[in-house]
């Protein structure tokens, strides 16, 4: 549990980029779309080169050839936990600062129970307790800044991000799935390639380009600078390539629901490293002390977690 919890946070300091580069382009104009979508344009030209790399044209072509066979099932996987998920959450950026969409976007840490449970999958009641004290600190860190908020911030601000908080674990738990579950609803993928974590996120952001394709033609959005590509390129890597990677590479080491819970918790992390990162690069006020509990209390139920598994 603490390899799984190390590698979680860890992943959790790279989606943290996330938050920061999107507020950064917002600030300059650039359309959420272009946000959005360019990061997966950059993803699948990294994960192109690293499959190349590592297994060679052959490799390359078997996982194109499992995304034909499974075409379905990826796009629908693929449009809603990178897709839906994403777009989401740079739409929000337009209204509301890095440090709140990373502290509302903490609902996933729930967010994720309701979906094991739809999924079938059990688990100790206690994890609801340690679960709600990490919401708990993401409410304090909210609520220290509760004079900036406004009805306009809530909804197009807030309420994206919480669906988002829904789409993410529910497309990454449709793959576990595939990959590992009995669920006659979701069909069973069972290919060595899903064993490597860069395949997977390959398959999985192939499959949300129909999405991409869609709101580009409905939105008509400008066309992006320089500098937006730039930071869409660097949220494509250090996001998209290190954190997710590592995130489902830390799913996959986990053997049970509660495992899984605790790894889908550490991305409550994000919401440290957002706030400080907003400090450092974009100049924003230093956490107060409402924010600095919530913070200890976010860690406290990280560490509840550790406890329980050794107890």
């Amino acid at each position: 549990m603490i390899k799984l919890l190390s590698l979680g946070i860890l992943s959790g300091a790279f989606f943290s980029t996330t938050f920061i580069l999107n507020e950064a382009m917002s600030l300059e104009g650039g359309h959420w779309v272009w946000s959005a979508s360019l990061r997966y344009v950059f993803m699948v030209l990294f994960l192109t080169i690293i499959t190349l790399f590592s297994g060679g044209i052959k490799q390359l072509q078997d996982v194109l050839r499992l995304f034909q066979l499974y075409w379905k099932f990826w796009i629908i996987a693929g449009s809603i936990g990178f897709g839906g998920f994403y777009a989401l959450i740079c739409f929000s950026a337009d209204f509301s600062p890095g440090w709140v969409i990373a502290a509302t976007w903490q609902f996933t840490v729930v967010a994720s129970l309701f979906v094991f449970m739809l999924f079938g999958r059990l688990f100790p009641k206690r994890i609801w307790f340690f679960s709600s004290l990490i919401l708990f600190g993401v409410a304090l860190v909210n609520l220290s800044h509760v004079e900036e908020f406004d009805l306009k911030v809530f909804f197009l601000g807030g309420l994206p991000v919480l669906v988002a908080a829904f789409c993410y674990p529910f497309g990454n738990q449709l793959v576990w799935e595939a990959k590992n579950g009995n669920n006659k609803k979701v069909p069973s993928i069972q290919s060595p390639l899903l064993n490597n974590v860069f395949n997977k996120v390959l398959l999985m952001t192939l499959g949300s380009f129909p999405l991409w394709i869609g709101l580009v033609l409905i939105t008509h959005p400008p066309a992006p600078s320089l500098s937006q590509a730039l930071n869409t390129s660097l949220v494509a890597l250090f996001s998209g390539i290190f954190a997710t990677s590592i995130f489902l590479f830390t799913r996959n080491l986990a053997s049970n629901s509660n495992e899984l819970a605790a790894v889908d918790a550490t991305q409550a992390s994000e919401v440290v490293f957002a706030l400080f990162g907003g400090v450092i690069f974009l100049g924003s006020k230093t956490p107060n002390i409402e924010s600095a509990i919530g913070l200890v209390l976010i860690l406290v139920g990280l560490f509840f977690f550790v406890k329980y598994q050794k107890t």
